[in-house]
């Protein structure tokens, strides 16, 4: 029976990765339901090609379906926040200041850390998810989103150098 073999395999390899497939789908539409309808049809596509699955890997895998189903979905509905715009103070690079890991657990409520991965244009907010949410590697990343490491390197550094500047407390003006 290899429809029964195949079901196994596609339940053992890809199934455990439904938390983490929802969390990446969720912070790129914003929205729970539209993650769970985005998963739901990732997890269908899946499935359809799942016998040209070589990997042992589905995490990775199945992270890069829902990726493209949220981006395909995005831009059908929401083409505006698929836009990232140039803005020299941000992205430029400033004055070194604390890492944003640490800024984060020592200063910023649950709710100001949401509100400014919100704020993060898509790509910059999937590259944060995946790599300090879900533990993803660069390499890892680079599968996922189809874009070199250096590319990744990049969106990780503005993403957190974006967080940092949103979740810094702000500095007493100068009279």
């Amino acid at each position: 029976m290899p429809g029964e073999a195949q079901s196994a395999r596609f339940e053992a390899i890809v199934l455990p990765h439904l938390d983490g497939a929802y969390n990446l789908a969720r912070w790129l539409v914003r929205n729970g339901t539209d993650a769970e309808d985005l998963v739901q049809e990732a997890c269908l596509r899946a499935w359809k090609g799942f016998a040209g699955f070589r990997g042992t890997d589905g995490r990775s895998w199945l992270l890069a379906i829902v990726r493209n189903t949220c981006y395909s979905w995005l831009r059908g509905n929401r083409r505006n926040e698929l836009a990232v715009e140039f803005n020299e103070d941000l992205h430029s690079e400033g004055p070194a200041v604390p890492e944003p890991e640490r800024l984060l657990s020592e200063r910023a409520s649950r709710e100001a850390l949401e509100k400014a991965l919100e704020e993060l244009p898509a790509e910059f907010r999937e590259a944060i998810v995946l790599r300090e949410l879900e533990g993803l590697s660069y390499k890892e990343i680079s599968d996922v989103a189809g874009v070199p490491v250096g590319t990744v390197m990049s969106r990780l550094a503005r993403a957190r150098a974006r967080l940092q500047r949103c979740l810094a407390p702000p500095t007493p003006k100068e009279a």
